[in-house]
């Protein structure tokens, strides 16, 4: 299917302006835990205000939209009229929001490099492309397409990224003592 040229821009803005408010109302539940349904819209107006927002009706309406939206996904619940983020939209938070994962330096490094590899089909291309940028966002160096480098203990940040991006048995981390040609690994991680 063709695009028409001056709808692409038009077609893009939408898709961003609906992930925007999807990661509003998730970050309004998460942070306030469980929020009335009336209480909702306001809320989530204040964060958009954060953001850089200004809240008009229509863009009311579209709270109230997405809200239904993301009740359809499993991504938050509605029980004797409040709502909660559940556990998945937790996980869908975090994938938004991939800046989120941080990982801590130790003073020293101990000799050893981190390696992810990762084997990821196809058919979840879309999800493969959000665990390469957050493997890029926290430091991660990529040696090959799906095999990244780090040289600190990341294994804590690797359980949570198999639980999250739910990729278990399709990702491998592995300790190694010796990396052939690691002189421009260690140069590009300040240790020569």
């Amino acid at each position: 299917m063709m695009r028409r040229m001056g709808n692409i821009e038009k077609e893009s803005r939408a898709r961003r302006r609906k992930t925007n408010l999807k990661k509003i109302l998730l970050e309004t539940l998460f942070v306030g835990g469980v929020v009335s349904v009336a209480l909702l819209a306001p809320n989530a107006i204040g964060v958009m205000k954060q953001y850089g927002f200004i809240p008009s009706p229509r863009q009311k309406t579209s709270l109230t939209i997405a809200r239904d939206r993301l009740l359809r996904k499993g991504f938050i619940e509605r029980k004797e009229g409040m709502l909660r983020i559940t556990a998945r939209g937790e996980r869908e938070l975090r994938m938004l929001d991939s800046g989120s994962y941080r990982l801590k330096k130790p003073r020293h490094w101990d000799g050893r490099w981190r390696i992810l590899i990762f084997d990821i089909p196809e058919r979840r291309k879309s999800l493969r492309d959000k665990l390469r940028l957050t493997l890029l966002s926290v430091g991660f160096v990529r040696l090959q397409d799906s095999v990244w480098l780090y040289p600190y203990d990341c294994e804590d940040f690797v359980v949570l990224l198999k639980s999250d991006f739910k990729i278990g048995k399709d990702m491998l981390y592995l300790i190694v003592d010796a990396l052939e040609g690691d002189q421009r690994y260690r140069k590009l991680f300040g240790f020569s």
